[in-house]
């Protein structure tokens, strides 16, 4: 099941896989960014990469090398924005053109619960207490982890255009009833950058499974 395709709207190319992928041309600049790392790390960073192209292909960008910068983001050809994800089983890219959308994140994550030590560093309380009355509602979703999710999805949308960190308490999610749905207010002073009001920022998500199988996932584009 393609994951990202039902999530993002028809203007965004995805590519995805649930096997690691080694077609396709060489980098030696990509093969050296990760030359020291184990070579689960390595199969992962060339997999996704290829994801990348395959649907950077239909912008005319198939033989582009994808090098992160100093801050380990992918930089994207001209004209182009795009991100990138990876998880147990799938790895996955969506790019567009900057005519369509000024930014997209996306980001896969294991359907299982946050560990109760990490929930307080990376949720408010106000999420905690929406997520403990989910769960309660509907305990077939990891709905911390969904946060989480939606959380990353945010940042990978965000630092393309801010080009500053966004800390896990600088953002609110907010998962309403409507499926499938969601809503992140950055808590910054300025959210505004490259003339693109980022105060407010709406997603999607869907899981693959019941918690504690598959995978969740969750989309934002920005217009």
């Amino acid at each position: 099941m393609q994951i990202f395709s039902k999530l993002l709207p028809g203007a965004v190319r995805v590519a995805e896989t649930r096997t690691e992928l080694d077609d396709g041309p060489r980098f030696w600049q990509e093969d050296q960014y990760v030359a020291d790392a184990v070579q689960s790390r390595q199969r992962e960073f060339r997999t996704v990469r290829i994801c990348a192209r395959q649907a950077l292909a239909e912008f005319g960008y198939g033989d582009y090398i994808l090098v992160p910068d100093e801050h380990r983001a992918p930089v994207w050809p001209p004209n182009i924005v795009g991100s990138m994800t990876h998880a147990v089983g799938l790895r996955a890219s969506a790019v567009a053109s900057t005519g369509d959308f000024s930014g997209i994140g996306i980001d896969a994550e294991p359907h299982q619960a946050l560990p109760a030590e990490v929930a307080g560093l990376i949720l408010l309380p106000e999420e905690q207490r929406l997520a403990a009355r989910l769960q309660a509602e509907d305990p077939g979703i990891a709905w911390d982890k969904l946060m989480f999710s939606a959380k990353e999805s945010v940042f990978k949308t965000w630092y393309p255009l801010a080009r500053r960190w966004l800390d896990f308490l600088e953002c609110e999610i907010t998962v309403g009833h409507e499926p499938g749905a969601f809503t992140a207010r950055i808590l910054q002073a300025s959210p505004v950058h490259g003339g693109v009001d980022l105060s407010v920022l709406c997603g999607t998500w869907m899981s693959e499974s019941p918690v504690g199988r598959g995978l969740l996932a969750t989309a934002i584009t920005v217009r």
